[in-house]
């Protein structure tokens, strides 16, 4: 949910992005992951942005990531080969507060290689900015460290002001969602109108999207257990099978394994000859 809100602002208001990012107001149009893809991406989490001369690379993150310095690094490569001449501009923008030290990694380096990027982490920023640009206000209650609440109610209040309908059922909507993240619901129901948020389709679409991910996700992690199950079942008939009854610790240490050492398991039980070579096994490092 919370990348398909980020996704859509940053799609949808990109000037705003612009002036805040960049510090002048440039129209940029959207650039579809696939455009840079050699192998699979993580397109879910991808925003590419362009302009006369530069492209605009943004990754919003909810948590830290140790992979972001190698991807960013990737990303940017893909870019190049892509649109060899233009500037190329990357931001990792921290949407939560944490006290993670990853958060402060804003360069890639391994012996003669090395890339920087950069690096937002909104609890830091002021909010002064957030709330000149409409595209800017639903991140804007994640900003600096004072009283959220009193912050959301500012917030509404600029909402309440946008002439447009849709956009300000949108903007209120975006802000509903983002502000999850630091109020509790019931605070931010009673500050925020959500009759009018329910009735903005591009609130529906992104509710729709998430849901949509959500399945898969919910789909995927459903056939990764169903296969850990299947393969433990099997193992375990075989153990018992070859050797009896096993103790309830070697059960219990067995069924703990990843798929990965399972399927290793499966292998090796052919060579076992007793109880004590299935604990020397399991007692060997991955």
């Amino acid at each position: 949910m919370f990348d398909n809100i980020c996704k859509y602002l940053a799609e949808t208001y990109s000037s705003d992005i612009a002036s805040w990012l960049l510090g002048e107001s440039i129209s940029l149009t959207q650039v579809q992951p696939q455009e840079l893809a050699v192998e699979p991406i993580r397109a879910d989490s991808l925003i590419l942005l362009e302009a006369e001369g530069l492209l605009l690379h943004l990754e919003f993150q909810t948590k830290a990531d140790p992979q972001i310095p190698f991807r960013m690094l990737d990303y940017w490569v893909r870019g190049k080969r892509r649109f060899p001449d233009k500037k190329i501009r990357q931001f990792v923008i921290y949407l939560r507060e944490t006290s993670s030290n990853l958060v402060f990694q804003q360069a890639f380096q391994d012996d003669s290689t090395y890339h920087r990027f950069g690096v937002i982490r909104l609890w830091e920023q002021p909010v002064g900015k957030f709330l000149e640009y409409v595209g800017m206000l639903p991140f804007a209650i994640l900003v600096g460290q004072g009283d959220k609440e009193r912050l959301l109610q500012g917030i509404a209040e600029k909402i309440d002001h946008i002439d447009d309908l849709n956009t300000r059922e949108t903007i209120s909507a975006a802000t509903y969602v983002l502000a999850g993240m630091v109020l509790e619901e019931n605070i931010i129901k009673q500050i925020l109108r959500r009759d009018i948020m329910q009735e903005s389709v591009t609130y529906q679409a992104i509710l729709r999207e998430g849901r949509q991910e959500g399945l898969k996700e919910g789909l995927k992690e459903g056939e990764i257990i169903g296969r850990k199950q299947g393969l433990l079942t099997i193992i375990l008939r075989l153990l018992t099978r070859k050797f009896g009854t096993l103790p309830p610790k070697l059960h219990t240490r067995i069924a703990r394994l990843q798929i990965p050492r399972l399927e290793s398991l499966a292998e090796a039980i052919l060579d076992f000859e007793s109880v004590a070579d299935l604990e020397l096994w399991l007692n060997k490092k991955k």
